[in-house]
């Protein structure tokens, strides 16, 4: 990627996080938005800078707006700069290349999807770091040209991702079960809080914050992606409801008779199943998911501790693989749950129970 300048369209937390990676590595970018505002802050933030005002050409030119206007973006692109190779990393593939097919430069174009992303949105929320080890989709087409594979391969691999070849279609049928449905699924349930007394929710764990943390999206970008990727959504979403509504026939079956034979056993095909998805997951690295064990750390909360934490964890000798942050109401102290190799936790627990902190192995092994 070092050869030429890259013109990046659109400074919201891809474009932003994307023109940052580059500008690590010395590459030329620039930045355009339809908002002068969010242009003006990615570029504050160090993203790029504003196009020159003469003619030029840029080498490589990122679409990075929201998916029901990529393909739009990407034709004007193409009309703008008759030699540069023009991407995009819209979340849904399909239906951007199909709106592109009559387009006469379609060749110059082929979509990325970079399988990184936060439920925050927005320059401000750009990191450098947010595609290391991720996923970067790649989707050619049969009038695209290998040279310019190699090219968004580079570019992946630039950023610290893992450049994958994929057809359109079915990266969107794959999207659409991993990523798109769950943020469906995340919001379908956090609505279910809106009624909720204070003293119900004052009950609630870092369960239920897992399982809802993808409801702070933005419900206007999720629009547009999922209104793109419908026929691919709907499917997994009617499984999932179907699922649901079995479940809920037999526990609706139960809470009206004196015994419920069925009740253990569809509860627990329901559970089960949920672990053999979540074991099919691949671990930290790709590939196979590795087993780690918890040590459950007792975290006073006061400013320093936590960092005090995370530097003797390191002192110790012991990679932190994973790591969550549990507060409880009316508690002084939070719940630092790391996850560790296995063959590490005993002697991190010693070592840390050596320092006065208050450490245990909880819960064994996980995924």
């Amino acid at each position: 990627m070092r050869a030429g300048s890259v013109l990046i369209i659109g400074s919201g937390l891809l474009g932003a996080s994307l023109g940052l990676r580059l500008r690590l590595r010395d590459i030329p970018v620039y930045l355009e938005d339809a908002s002068p505002l969010a242009a003006a802050l990615a570029r504050d933030l160090g993203a790029g800078e504003e196009p020159p005002e003469d003619a030029w050409e840029p080498s490589l030119v990122v679409v990075a707006v929201p998916p029901d206007v990529t393909a739009q973006v990407v034709s004007t692109a193409l009309d703008r700069f008759p030699t540069a190779l023009v991407t995009d990393v819209a979340s849904v593939k399909a239906v951007v290349a199909a709106r592109l097919t009559a387009h006469p430069e379609r060749a110059r174009y082929v979509g990325c999807h970079p399988m990184a992303g936060r439920e925050r949105s927005g320059a401000i929320a750009a990191d450098a770091d947010l595609f290391e080890g991720r996923p970067w989709v790649i989707c050619p087409r049969p009038e695209t040209r290998e040279e310019d594979i190699v090219r968004l391969r580079t570019l992946a691999l630039d950023c610290g991702a893992m450049p994958i070849l994929v057809e359109a279609k079915a990266h969107d049928r794959a999207v659409a079960l991993v990523s798109h449905v769950p943020q469906l699924v995340s919001s379908l349930l956090a609505g279910t809080l809106n009624d909720a007394a204070a003293t119900e929710l004052s009950l609630a764990g870092q369960g239920l914050r897992d399982m809802t943390r993808l409801a702070h999206s933005d419900p206007q970008l999720w629009t547009a992606i999922i209104a793109c990727n419908c026929a691919a959504v709907a499917p997994v979403l009617r499984d999932v409801a179907e699922r649901t509504g079995r479940l809920a026939s037999a526990l609706e079956a139960a809470a009206g008779a004196a015994r419920a034979p069925g009740l253990a056993r569809a509860v627990a095909a329901v559970v089960a199943a949920g672990g053999r998805g979540v074991a099919r997951i691949p671990g930290k690295h790709g590939g196979a998911p590795q087993r780690y064990t918890e040590v459950t750390v007792l975290v006073p909360d006061r400013p320093g501790e936590l960092g005090r934490l995370f530097t003797e964890v390191g002192e110790i000798g012991v990679n932190i693989e994973d790591f969550s942050l549990e507060h409880s109401v009316s508690q002084k102290v939070g719940r630092a749950r790391l996850s560790v190799a296995p063959a590490a936790a005993r002697d991190l627990t010693g070592a840390l129970a050596a320092r006065q902190w208050q450490a245990f192995i909880e819960g064994g092994e996980h995924e």
